[in-house]
């Protein structure tokens, strides 16, 4: 479930257990009643680019809070992470991406939620995976936020994002932050879907018009940014649930595939 405050207009607060509202006259903060629930309270000022940094820069700013800015909306996602479509398919992308970026000397790969800004796309958000090369980071083109002498966030353009789609971010995976990552110029991004009877992966790769598809060949995708193509494939276990395979090769000159 995503909740979504704008600046155009006030949501009434929810009637669950969680509740999340905008609060003209208060600081950003997370409060926690006896008895009662948790309450986010996002301020007015952080439906700007300048004024969500500050709220995320803040002391009082919750851990793991899964937000999303993205020119002057707002929006928090309490939605519980699927097991068999989500965390699965993370359990396999994550072990992979890390011994080829190690092998390669890549650079830095940043998973589970780790917040990305960039200004020039007006966007803030948490991405399943965030990759940049060395060259990146040491030119500035992708920095830290930092809170009390601790790394929290990550502002710029990094070379490789990845969304996993669940049931609450189809659109904003799909449609929102395709547009918002292009406008940030991220060189790649990684989409899947793992929710249907197929899996649905998709590499698109950066161009002036908009992210192209990468074609597929025999279910293998060319990653321009890694070098190297990838095949997601799943099959049920002992338990009778998915298990994932992100399967990896190295492509020579002519595009074929080497040992």
């Amino acid at each position: 479930m995503t909740v979504t405050a704008t600046k155009r207009r006030r949501r009434p607060p929810r009637p669950d257990h969680k509740k999340v509202r905008n609060a003209a006259d208060r600081c950003g903060q997370t409060q926690w009643e006896a008895d009662g629930p948790k309450v986010i309270v996002i301020p007015r000022e952080a439906h700007t680019y300048a004024g969500f940094l500050k709220w995320v820069s803040a002391d009082s700013f919750p851990e793991k809070l899964r937000v999303t800015y993205y020119a002057g909306d707002v929006s928090v996602d309490m939605s519980e992470e699927n097991i068999d479509t989500h965390a699965e398919v993370k359990n396999a992308v994550y072990p992979t991406l890390y011994t080829l970026l190690a092998q390669q000397n890549f650079g830095k790969l940043y998973t589970d939620g780790v917040l990305l800004c960039n200004e020039a796309a007006d966007v803030f958000n948490n991405p399943d995976a965030i990759a940049a090369r060395w060259e990146t980071l040491e030119s500035g083109r992708l920095s830290f936020i930092t809170r009390n002498d601790s790394r929290r966030a990550l502002e710029g353009t990094p070379d490789w994002v990845l969304e996993i789609l669940s049931d609450s971010s189809v659109s904003k995976d799909k449609k929102l932050l395709r547009e918002a990552y292009h406008r940030a110029r991220i060189p790649e991004y990684w989409l899947i879907d793992a929710r249907g009877d197929a899996i649905n992966f998709q590499i698109l790769s950066w161009r002036q018009s908009g992210y192209v598809a990468v074609p597929s060949k025999d279910g293998w995708l060319y990653s321009k940014v890694f070098g190297h193509s990838f095949r997601l494939t799943r099959e049920r276990d002992r338990l009778g649930v998915w298990v994932y395979n992100l399967e990896v090769r190295r492509e020579n000159g002519r595009g074929k595939a080497g040992q």
